[in-house]
């Protein structure tokens, strides 16, 4: 997948002014469009197997291994949007996820959805090619 396409003809408030939980929400959808995308790409067609794929990289531990590991590379400004992120209070952790897991994965998603909404394009696929790497 040579590349993300955008939404055009959007207009969104000042992104570094939206909460972090806009942030995660926006976020999360375009990591799960990303994945599912790339999987779809590569030519699997099951629903099953989409499933279980996709499984692997949106869940709350998958998306934490990935933000520990970029998050020594992230500008200043990228780390406080993913801090306002991992400190949001939910009221609703999903019951198969541990806390501190879903806690960094709002961070990350919060981070893609920032990313999005900047419209910073390279920055947003440097990340999400990191995220996912090479789908097999």
């Amino acid at each position: 997948m040579e590349q993300f396409d955008f939404i055009e003809n959007l207009t969104y408030e000042n992104p570094d002014q939206m909460s972090a939980q806009a942030l995660a929400y926006v976020g999360d959808a375009v990591y799960e469009l990303y994945i599912r995308g790339k999987l779809v790409s590569m030519g699997i067609r099951s629903a099953k197997k989409l499933h279980s794929s996709k499984v692997k990289y949106a869940k709350a531990s998958g998306q934490r291994a990935v933000f520990e590991n970029i998050q020594e590379k992230l500008s200043e400004a990228e780390a406080r949007v993913a801090s306002r992120g991992r400190n949001m209070k939910s009221s609703s952790i999903p019951k198969n996820a541990d806390p501190v897991d879903y806690s960094y994965a709002t961070a990350f998603e919060a981070l893609i959805g920032y990313l999005y909404l900047k419209n910073n394009k390279e920055r947003l696929m440097e990340i999400l090619e990191t995220a996912v790497g090479d789908i097999s």
